[in-house]
């Protein structure tokens, strides 16, 4: 998939490309028996996500920071597809101590969770830090989504053994990984607040969104556990997520106008990695408009997604001690 493919919106090998909608990529799907969480699914692609999602018949848990606005996303919902199954939750990604109280309320339900969208993020904000005083775009867009992930990964499991079906995690990242420090991850900087740049603080997060994946996956491969993790790149899309920066999007958009989806394309790629039999088995991938793609050399790093596993789990035992 180059860049000429992203232009023409010509498909790849999947048969999809970047002018390809969600509601097209899931078009076959029944995903009736299916319990999925999302989270960020209150606006932008994220509440497409979950519009489709529910729109195949799956029971979709919107987990957002902003409940009124998920509240508004689910009655979008229903009026479309009175039937849909769709509740909401509570989530803030910056705040380990919510993270763990939506594990907490949503195990306590005991239902079973078979996929995992990892969508919530900040881009592009300027330096602060977190409830548990870490970088922000750091602590929301990867720590946030670890911590999530390992809290509700022995239900996964469960919920995959017990069924039968796959489950599947999917990391959103972006092809701005490609923007980061010169080391990848500043592991011994990670709140430095002198040589902060909010792009490649973003690009940071983004590239841990990918080492993150990639090394669950290659933990759950060694496990034999019947769940995948992929991660992706939505596109570039025009969202309440860029606000930090719209000024200077607009500009950059005026000469990249080719380039950008709107909210239906931009969550193509989640919904066709979420849910695609295609993609049964596959695992530990990146891909870029529902297509597979390779990342940037330091997003195979083997040795830096390890690192990058145990700094994070050091750093969220830190923080919940203090």
């Amino acid at each position: 998939m180059g860049l000429f493919s992203l232009m023409t919106g010509l498909p790849g090998p999947s048969g999809f490309g970047s002018a390809s909608t969600a509601e097209q990529v899931t078009a076959d799907v029944d995903a009736s028996n299916l319990t999925i969480i999302i989270t960020g699914g209150a606006s932008g692609i994220g509440a497409e996500t979950a519009r489709v999602m529910a729109l195949r018949g799956a029971h979709v848990v919107i987990a957002a920071r902003n409940i009124d606005a998920a509240n508004e996303a689910k009655q979008s919902i229903l009026k479309d597809t009175p039937n849909a199954h769709v509740d909401v939750m509570k989530l803030d990604l910056c705040s380990l101590k919510s993270i763990r109280a939506f594990a907490d309320h949503f195990l306590a339900l005991h239902l079973p969770l078979n996929i995992l969208i990892n969508n919530a993020g900040v881009m592009f904000c300027p330096y602060q830090l977190s409830e548990d005083k870490i970088e922000m775009q750091f602590a929301t867009n990867h720590l946030g989504h670890f911590h999530l992930t390992n809290l509700l990964l022995d239900k996964m499991k469960s919920t995959a053994k017990e069924s039968g079906i796959e489950g599947r995690i999917v990391n959103l990242s972006s092809i701005a990984h490609l923007h980061t420090y010169k080391e990848g991850i500043r592991f011994d900087v990670i709140n430095d607040k002198l040589q902060y740049s909010d792009k490649k603080a973003y690009g940071q997060s983004k590239l841990a969104n990918i080492l993150h994946a990639h090394e669950l996956s290659r933990r759950l491969q060694e496990e034999g556990a019947n769940i995948t993790m992929n991660s992706l790149h939505p596109g570039l899309i025009m969202t309440n997520l860029m606000r930090h920066s719209a000024v200077v999007t607009r500009v950059f958009r005026l000469f990249t106008f080719l380039l950008w989806k709107n909210v239906p394309q931009g969550a193509a790629t989640t919904c066709f990695v979420a849910l695609h039999p295609s993609l049964k088995g596959v695992t530990g991938k990146y891909f870029l408009d529902c297509n597979e793609f390779q990342p940037s050399h330091l997003a195979q790093d083997r040795e830096l997604a390890t690192k990058l596993w145990d700094f994070s789990n050091k750093l969220i035992k830190s923080a919940e001690f203090n």
